[in-house]
């Protein structure tokens, strides 16, 4: 089993409120978030954004090992994911993911590559994770 942390502190209120979040592995140390981030484009971090990043990311590691297994190995992957959050009630609620992917892979017929790519949208763990629809945009070059 792989256990990774991540931790976010806030102080104050919601609106007027700011927050820091990290990652274990320090490679998010102390990034500013907060409603103003969030919601008004600030600068800083939001958890949609790291939603984001964490889907684009383990997309294109599923994607490449499931190219790996047809004896595929791709140059370069570049994923793109778009998170979107909706009202729902009396709160918010992350609704879709769209992952915006293209990719290098010499020997790759469009039909493999679609077939990989889907298998990795449906398969990679932080698809697993989302309750939420997810859909793609996928192009080989």
């Amino acid at each position: 089993m792989i256990t990774k942390a991540g931790s976010a502190k806030w102080m104050g209120g919601l609106k007027d409120g700011k927050g820091t979040v990290s990652t274990e592995s320090t490679a998010l140390k102390d990034q500013p978030y907060g409603f103003n981030t969030r919601f008004e484009g600030q600068a800083g971090t939001n958890p949609e954004e790291l939603i984001a990043a964490a889907h684009a990311s383990c997309f294109s590691m599923a994607l490449s090992m499931i190219l790996g297994q047809s004896d595929l190995t791709p140059e370069e992957i570049s994923t793109t994911a778009k998170v979107s959050m909706d009202k729902d009630g009396d709160g918010f609620a992350v609704t879709k993911s769209h992952l915006t992917v293209a990719a290098k892979v010499p020997g790759a017929s469009e039909y493999d590559f679609m077939n990989a790519a889907e298998a990795a949208k449906a398969g990679c763990p932080i698809s697993k994770v989302l309750n939420c629809e997810i859909t793609m945009q996928a192009t080989l070059a």
